[in-house]
């Protein structure tokens, strides 16, 4: 009897799982397929249809290798969240509270209703106009880097070395440029041509820095950590 029931709950399970994958690909498709395409990417999408459908774990990366970096028990601000996919699935779990903004309404909107966590606190706000008071004892900044000028991205940088002080970490990613120089999205202000450009940019702020890159069909992400005090977990 248990055997049979075992067989028959995996059996449905499958069934589901074909189910929500074909469901999440047109939604893949309706967000994605044509112009205008959003500023921010439901990461349900590869969970529940291309991390099996094309073979990858290219959407785990990100937090994974953030959530290596994280200080036990601390606080942590995690910029341009998106629908906050990582804010509550890397990064909750492992620190006290966890401020995640991002500018867009329906970002924030989303992030609120299907990634919540006791500990998340989802805010709207542009990091152009000024960042939540610190300290924090992480500071993660995946994706958009390339949506901001470089002045933006330096000014912005300044004021990241106050919130993290001597021992805080910052760590996130951005899209190295294409072979064809064109842009990966609309949205782009900056393109990093490769590691040692992203390098460039953080060494002036940080007396540690590491800089890494992984390699995909479609795109090249370049991974930094940087603090004032060695980096020993990486």
């Amino acid at each position: 009897m248990r055997r049979f029931a075992i067989s028959t709950v995996k059996s449905v399970n499958w069934m589901m799982r074909k189910m929500t994958a074909g469901t999440h690909r047109v939604q893949y498709l309706l967000e994605w397929g044509w112009e205008p395409k959003p500023k921010w990417f439901d990461h349900f999408l590869n969970q529940h249809w291309q991390m099996s459908a094309k073979n990858s774990g290219l959407h785990v990366e990100r937090g994974v290798f953030s959530r290596f970096l994280l200080k036990p028990n601390g606080r942590l601000l995690e910029l341009c969240c998106g629908d906050g996919f990582n804010s509550r699935h890397f990064y909750a779990s492992a620190a006290r509270s966890v401020t995640a903004i991002d500018f867009d309404a329906g970002a924030i909107s989303h992030a609120r209703r299907f990634n919540s966590a006791p500990n998340v606190d989802y805010q709207q706000r542009d990091i152009r106009n000024g960042l939540p008071d610190g300290p924090f004892d992480n500071i993660v900044w995946d994706a958009a880097m390339d949506y901001l000028t470089p002045a933006e991205i330096e000014k912005l940088l300044k004021e990241i070395v106050d919130l993290v002080g001597k021992s805080g970490i910052v760590s996130g990613y951005a899209v190295a440029e294409r072979e064809d120089g064109r842009k990966s999205n609309a949205y782009q202000e900056y393109q990093f041509k490769d590691k040692d450009d992203l390098r460039r940019f953080l060494a002036p702020h940080f007396a540690h820095v590491k800089v890494w890159e992984t390699i995909h069909p479609t795109r090249r992400n370049l991974y930094f950590a940087a603090s004032q005090s060695p980096i020993e977990t990486m």
